[in-house]
């Protein structure tokens, strides 16, 4: 059986609906109104579809320091994976309104985190979705067979980094890239209108995850995105390249998209801005520093 692992179109789940090893994933949320998506869930979703919550389950509890998406433990996300009935052999779909931001926190959560490799986002989410006239439902699913699925051992090797080892990134002791995905003007620190603190990590590059997309929302061609963050990295190796944004959650839109460019996975700082600025003797820049 083909196993996707990055994006798949709506006629291919189309064609799955009915697939007992496919799991698809409404992750619809708003951060400013976190009950919109269930809402929105609940008007209507692709047949089959069970609901992903952003801060019930891809994250963890919120502490003073932990940024506002800190990562859920090991043990919960796998009380997670056995309520949604995922496991080993599953083909995981994730999708979102239309951006794939929300859908990527998942995807990034499965693919590198847990070490699933059958996990593809829908492109143009559910906006792509009704464009081919495919059905939406209102029914809720059946309750999922429990399976049990422990996180591999191995899993996330280097592929996400702590607060201590951004510090390190910063003071030049770790041969690291830092690209910012928020938008431009949160980065300068123009604007802020989710942390404390405006600015960015001092020596970041910025790279919003907009950029990913085409106007229909669906991801531009590998061709394209890899002439983007080549340019990016200009002459460095890819897996220096360490993304962040405001909470772990866009930033794996560009982790997702430098896949797709066949970068391979490149890693993520989870905590992000608003872990980094959790600690005021932490050094912040602002204006087109490092852009």
């Amino acid at each position: 059986m083909p196993r996707h692992s990055d994006l798949v179109t709506p006629a291919l789940v189309a064609a799955h609906l009915n697939d007992p090893t496919w799991v698809i994933l409404d992750c619809r949320f708003t951060l400013s109104a976190p009950e919109d998506g269930l809402e929105a869930y609940h008007e209507g979703h692709l047949p089959g579809a069970r609901y992903a919550d952003l801060e019930r389950h891809l994250s963890g509890p919120r502490t003073a320091r932990s940024g506002r998406h800190p990562l859920p433990s090991p043990e919960a996300f796998e009380e997670t994976l056995k309520g949604f009935g995922i496991g080993p052999d599953t083909q995981v779909v994730a999708y979102d309104e239309e951006t794939s931001v929300y859908a990527s926190r998942l995807w990034w959560l499965l693919r590198v985190w847990w070490g699933h490799e059958a996990v593809a986002v829908l492109d143009g989410g559910l906006a792509a979705w009704c464009a081919g006239n495919h059905p939406l439902t209102t029914e809720m699913p059946s309750v999922p067979r429990p399976v049990s699925y422990p996180r591999p051992v191995g899993a996330a090797e280097g592929g996400w980094f702590n607060d201590a080892e951004v510090e390190a990134v910063v003071r030049g002791e770790t041969p690291r890239l830092l690209v910012d995905a928020r938008g431009v003007p949160r980065y300068r620190g123009t604007t802020e209108p989710l942390d404390p603190v405006a600015g960015h990590i001092p020596g970041a590059r910025n790279r919003p995850f907009e950029r990913n997309l085409r106007e229909d929302h669906t991801f531009r061609s590998p061709e394209e995105l890899r002439r983007d963050f080549l340019a990016i990295l200009d002459g460095r190796p890819a897996a220096e390249i360490l993304h962040y944004c405001g909470s772990g959650v866009s930033a794996c839109h560009n982790v997702l998209a430098m896949w797709r460019a066949g970068f391979g996975l490149t890693a993520l700082y989870p905590g992000s801005w608003s872990a980094w600025v959790s600690d005021p003797s932490r050094p912040v820049a602002t204006g087109d520093e490092a852009t």
